[in-house]
């Protein structure tokens, strides 16, 4: 089999790392010899219980795992810190014949990938998951016209020029790069490859739903580009309309800023549950939901944009709650029917969204609908499939 490496500053304890690196890696690695490197948070690497599972995974299907520290201070040492780390152990596993190719996830590891690939000549593909610098500018950690900001477009401006083969989440994010990287993507291929989620884990419930609706949100929400606000009006809505209505978080953040920033005067006390869920327990989670909401900044930094959780709750026959502007989101759920768009954070718009989704919710379809644009747009099988074919395309060019 080839040897290929794979690097990403995303930990593999991580619930991200689990569903959208190491799911594809899992079918990669029967026709291919992985090395993996990843980064991992103090708080991640201190269950021992956890990193053993993920050994175990790894080992069960011939990857090598390379875990690393990740350290997020201080602020522009950090990355930097992690950029010599990778290109260390690139250049090392390439001289030990571990690397014909490799795949780095987002701009720092394929930043490095470029250098490396510059000094051995080794293929590498630049996975950019989102628009990175303007997705900084919007969450306030970057400023523009920074030197921080001119080397981070320095760096995507080379790697797409570069890269043996690139890869966008959305549509949306490709017609913005062509348009912007004219000449750097004259002679590039850029495959679109959304989010994926294991349909195999992410199906509807086995049985019937029971006790009261539960209407809730998964994943990050303090990160700066999540709209709390969006969603403090919605539950609002729903906890006036539908006096039984329950509503949960499922996230890894910390439950009281979450709760002071979607519930800020207490008026859902005991019907909003703030907790984490391990990735093994969020299909069984999601199962019980009736409906999800997701709100994202919007603008140009959410053009790359493909929510995870959109798959995994579309794949629980479950629809979603969202707004425009990120991604090719809005495209999908007009085109196919399996949720309902906000238009904007107002009471009066909200009530309207309430009333649709009310309306949806008697579709007797819907479950099912839900479901076929799941495995249509985010099967797990039809990614890894489009990765391996990238793979096979590279390595035989190379050779």
């Amino acid at each position: 089999m080839t040897p290929t490496l794979y690097i990403t500053r995303n930990g593999m304890l991580e619930p991200l790392g689990q569903s959208q690196v190491l799911s594809y890696l899992r079918g990669l690695s029967d026709d291919y010899q992985i090395t993996l490197v990843s980064f991992e948070k103090a708080e991640d690497w201190a269950d021992t219980e956890a990193v053993q599972r993920v050994r175990d995974d790894c080992d069960r299907h011939g990857i090598r795992w390379l875990p690393q520290r990740f350290h997020h201070r201080p602020k522009v040492i950090a990355p930097a810190w992690s950029m010599l780390t990778f290109l260390w152990l690139c250049l090392r596993e390439i001289r030990n014949g571990n690397a014909e190719l490799i795949h780095a996830r987002s701009y720092i590891p394929a930043a490095v990938a470029m250098v490396a690939g510059r000094l051995t000549g080794i293929p590498f593909i630049f996975d950019m998951r989102a628009l990175w610098p303007e997705e900084l500018l919007t969450a306030g950690r970057l400023k523009r016209g920074s030197w921080v900001h001119k080397a981070i477009v320095w760096a995507e401006r080379h790697c797409l020029k570069r890269a043996a083969a690139v890869v966008s989440l959305t549509d949306a994010a490709v017609v913005y790069l062509q348009r912007t990287y004219p000449e750097e993507l004259r002679d590039q291929r850029i495959v679109v490859i959304p989010t994926c989620a294991n349909l195999d884990r992410f199906i509807p419930s086995p049985g019937q739903r029971s006790g009261p609706p539960i209407y809730s949100c998964i994943g990050t929400v303090m990160s700066g580009w999540f709209r709390t606000d969006w969603l403090r009006e919605f539950f609002a809505v729903v906890a006036e309309q539908a006096p039984s209505a329950e509503f949960e978080i499922v996230t890894r953040d910390d439950p009281q800023q979450v709760r002071d920033a979607v519930d800020p005067d207490g008026l859902l006390g005991n019907r909003l549950t703030v907790f984490p869920r391990a990735p093994e327990e969020m299909p069984a989670t999601l199962q019980r939901h009736t409906a999800s909401a997701m709100f994202f900044t919007q603008g140009l930094s959410k053009l790359g944009s493909s929510p995870t959780r959109m798959g995994e709750i579309l794949g629980c026959g479950i629809p979603v709650v969202a707004n425009e502007g990120v991604g090719d989101v809005a495209a999908m759920m007009e085109s196919r029917g399996v949720g309902v768009l906000a238009p904007d954070a107002s009471r009066e718009a909200m009530l309207a969204t309430w009333n649709e989704l009310k309306k949806l919710l008697l579709d007797s379809a819907l479950p099912m609908r839900c479901q076929t644009a799941a495995e249509e747009v985010f099967s797990l099988h039809s990614g890894t499939a489009k990765y391996r074919e990238i793979y096979k395309r590279i390595l035989a060019s190379a050779g």
